[in-house]
């Protein structure tokens, strides 16, 4: 069967792209090898409680009225409604250093409140730093590399303050050891300090179910738990598409949201064996604990809290199986409106080394997820001492538990280090979108799909 379009993959970039797509009357497959949608930011049911994969916080929160919010602009694209996600504010987060706090609402005001208060001597400059990024134009597809850090240094000269702005930053998006891109970094300063957190009551299941509805309303077709076994290209173009069924298709062109090396490894023409620094490796184990009381009700009011506990904040790889020395600590139902759900949710997320996670057998396994989940509740008791004895479920996931169900390699969340933000690979007619084309987050995984397909498709006529 052929088609306009084939996506592979119906996480947020895909469903984004295909909802686009079908709006100008593209004939459009999206295929998923899952039974779920969302990709990286899905939700499951265990223990009769439905539970969240990767949403700790929608970024991007704005003012319905602001036509220049990513946001807004997104729900044009897409044709939605502001309400459509039922996105509620966070209370408040905070940054935690030994010895120091900064605390930020979505009143962009507050982080400035903040550092003024903490490093006083650097108020200036982070005015400055605050105004050279607002101006700094993060959304071009042809935008050089240049290190975040270093940009810092020519306004702050404090590192102390340098790391606690890296910190929530580099948690939420950084694909990359110690350093980050200066136009991630500003792309996730904006969505983050500047516009600031939300989360729908139902959680991601409401946004996922949103996308899919509008989809198969403007003509959308879907197939679930059918891959892509193998991308067959003759003469440098996609010329068929073979499926885990068997079945054989065609488009005029295919967009991957797999990550770019998972789609390069399909392709018919190349054996594909890219060199070990090529390849992501930025992987995180987290433990999500129920709770009998909601943690506000405990006397934690904080909706996420990113903590370091070391001299310096180190974000790589670890020598262990985890890194427990930061982290982050998200309690879902202390966002605002979220006041009527009767358990409380604490999760614990650490840097975790996904190649030695696959060295681990069955009972190893399963006694470091329990080593994890201890250590989580050990942390969380830093911030709520009653956590423990108010725990009454928990789940734990892994980096293997991050690549078998989104195929993503070494379950890396944020894919390859380098990013191919024109979606252009070397295939004619196949191109990127999501994790692999840079733009960060679930906004900006929507705003990837919506940009890929406006940019290789709607352009073209």
């Amino acid at each position: 069967m052929h088609h306009d379009v084939v996506i592979i993959g119906a996480g947020m970039s895909g469903l984004a792209a295909g909802i686009r797509l079908a709006h100008f009357d593209r004939r459009v497959l999206i295929v998923e090898k899952h039974y779920a949608f969302g990709g990286l930011n899905s939700y499951y049911t265990l223990g009769k409680r439905a539970f969240d994969v990767g949403l700790h916080a929608v970024t991007n929160f704005a003012d319905p009225k602001d036509r220049s919010a990513p946001l807004n602009k997104l729900l044009r694209q897409l044709r939605l409604r502001w309400e459509d996600f039922d996105l509620k504010p966070q209370r408040f987060t905070e940054v935690r250093f030994p010895g120091r706090r900064l605390r930020w609402t979505n009143d962009a005001s507050s982080l400035l409140d903040s550092v003024a208060e903490t490093f006083p001597k650097e108020a200036d400059g982070f005015r400055r730093l605050v105004a050279f990024l607002r101006d700094y134009d993060d959304t071009r597809l042809d935008a050089s590399e240049r290190s975040a850090r270093a940009a810092l240094t020519e306004f702050l000269r404090d590192p102390s303050l340098i790391d606690m702005l890296l910190c929530p930053l580099m948690y939420y998006g950084s694909t990359t050891e110690h350093d980050m891109d200066v136009s991630h970094f500003a792309t996730l300063f904006k969505s983050i300090f500047l516009e600031g957190f939300a989360r729908p009551v139902e959680g991601v299941r409401r946004i996922i179910k949103t996308l899919v509805r509008r989809y198969r309303a403007c003509g959308g077709k879907i197939r679930m738990r059918c891959g892509v076994r193998r991308i067959i290209v003759n003469d440098g173009r996609v010329q068929a598409l073979e499926l885990d069924d068997g079945d054989t298709i065609t488009a005029d062109v295919v967009l991957s949201s797999a990550g770019y090396h998972e789609t390069m490894r399909l392709c018919s023409d190349r054996s594909w064996n890219p060199a070990p620094e090529e390849m992501g490796r930025i992987s995180f184990v987290e433990s999500i604990l129920v709770l009998d009381r909601r943690p506000d009700e405990l006397g934690h009011e904080a909706t996420i809290v990113f903590f370091n506990d070391a001299d310096r904040f180190t974000y790589a790889v670890p020598d262990d199986l985890i890194d427990a020395r930061s982290g982050v600590v998200c309690c879902p139902t202390n966002y605002i409106g979220h006041e009527t759900i009767p358990e409380g949710w604490f999760r614990v997320t650490l840097l975790a080394d996904p190649l030695r996670w696959k060295t681990l057998d069955g009972a190893a396994y399963r006694h470091a997820k329990e080593r994890v989940l201890e250590e989580a509740i050990r942390r969380g008791e830093a911030y709520m001492p009653a956590l423990r004895k108010h725990v009454v479920f928990s789940d734990t996931f892994t980096p293997r538990t991050i690549e078998r169900y989104t195929g993503h390699l070494h379950g890396a969340v944020y894919g390859a280090p380098r990013k191919r933000r024109d979606g252009r690979t070397d295939i004619a007619n196949l191109f990127l979108c999501g994790t692999d084309q840079g733009f960060l987050g679930i906004i900006g995984a929507m705003l990837s799909g919506i940009t890929i397909a406006n940019l290789h498709v709607l352009s073209e006529g």
